[in-house]
C-alpha cells in the first residue's frame, strides 16, 4: 500500500478513502474532487478478515478543501452477493505541512458494516495521527472505541507502512501493525445466525479470548499506470488471532479518477 493506497493506515479495500486523501496535495487551489472504484479478492481489515474469500467491490470518494480539510465516504459490497453489505466508513481529516519532506494528519472516522452479520463486531469510532514521509513512509496511532455491545473501552493500534518504487511503474509495499483485538463475547464466540460460520477453522478455534495484543504485516508488489493499479499482498496475522485470519494472498485492481 502506497500513499495513494492505504498510506495512513494498515489496511487493505477499507483504506480506499484513507488512500485517496493521503494522495490530496496540500494548498490546493481550489476545492477538488477525487475517487477510487476497486476489486479485491477479500476485505481486510488490521490482519483480519471482513468478508470471506470473495471479489468485493468498493467505491470511495474524497472532498478535499483549499484549508487543508478532507472530508470523504466509501462504502463496499460482496460482488456475488450484493445484499450483503460488506463496510461503510466516514472520515474527516486534516493535514498540516511540517517541511518539504514531512506533513501531519489528524483524522476522525466512523466504521460500520450494515448488514454484514460476521462483521458487526468490528464496528467503530476511530481517532487517528499520522506522520508521512514523502511517498515513502507513514507511521500512525489510533485509538479506537467499539459501538456495538457493551465494551466500549478505548482500545490503541500503531502501524507502519513503507513503499519503495520499482523500474517499469513496479513499487514494492510493506506494513507492520500491532493492535488491541476487538473482544471476545456473543459476536466471537458465535452468534445465532452464524455470524462466523464461514471462516475457515473456525470450529477449531471456538472459545478462544484474543490475546491483549497481537500484529499483522503485509508484503506486496504494485503495478501503477496512469490511473489504474494493480496489487498482490501476502498477508501475515499473529497465530492467537488464526480463526479470523485473513487469506495468505489479497488481489486488488484499482481505478482513480
Amino acid at each position: 500500500m502506497n500513499a495513494r493506497f492505504g498510506a495512513h493506515r494498515f489496511r487493505l479495500l477499507v483504506a480506499l478513502l484513507p488512500a485517496a486523501i493521503a494522495a490530496t496535495p496540500l494548498h490546493a487551489q481550489t476545492n477538488m474532487f477525487s475517487g477510487t472504484v476497486a476489486l479485491s479478492s477479500q476485505l481486510v481489515d488490521r490482519g483480519l478478515a471482513i468478508t470471506p474469500v470473495t471479489p468485493v467491490l468498493q467505491a470511495a470518494g474524497s472532498w478535499a478543501t483549499t484549508d487543508d480539510w478532507v472530508f470523504g465516504l466509501s462504502a463496499g459490497t460482496q460482488a456475488r452477493s450484493p445484499r450483503h453489505g460488506s463496510d461503510t466508513l466516514l472520515q474527516v481529516d486534516h493535514y498540516w505541512l511540517l517541511s518539504d519532506d514531512w506533513r501531519m494528519q489528524a483524522g476522525l472516522a466512523y466504521y460500520a458494516y450494515p448488514g454484514n452479520a460476521s462483521a458487526r463486531a468490528f464496528d467503530r469510532a476511530e481517532a487517528s495521527m499520522n506522520w508521512l514521509y514523502r511517498d515513502v513512509l507513514t507511521f500512525g496511532l489510533s485509538a479506537i472505541s467499539l459501538t456495538r455491545g457493551y465494551d466500549h473501552q478505548p482500545r490503541g493500534a500503531a502501524d507502519a507502512n513503507f513503499r519503495w518504487p520499482l523500474p517499469a511503474h513496479f513499487s514494492l509495499n510493506a506494513g507492520l501493525g500491532v493492535a488491541q483485538p476487538l473482544p471476545a463475547g456473543s459476536y466471537y464466540g458465535g452468534s445465532s445466525d452464524g455470524a462466523w460460520t464461514y471462516f475457515p477453522g473456525y470450529g477449531t478455534y471456538r472459545g478462544q479470548r484474543p490475546s491483549s495484543y497481537y500484529g499483522y504485516g503485509q508484503l506486496g508488489l504494485a503495478w501503477d499506470y496512469g490511473a489504474w493499479r494493480v496489487e498482490l499482498d501476502r498477508i501475515a496475522t499473529d497465530p492467537s488471532q488464526r480463526w479470523m485470519a485473513a487469506a495468505p494472498w489479497v488481489a486488488t485492481i484499482a481505478w482513480s479518477f
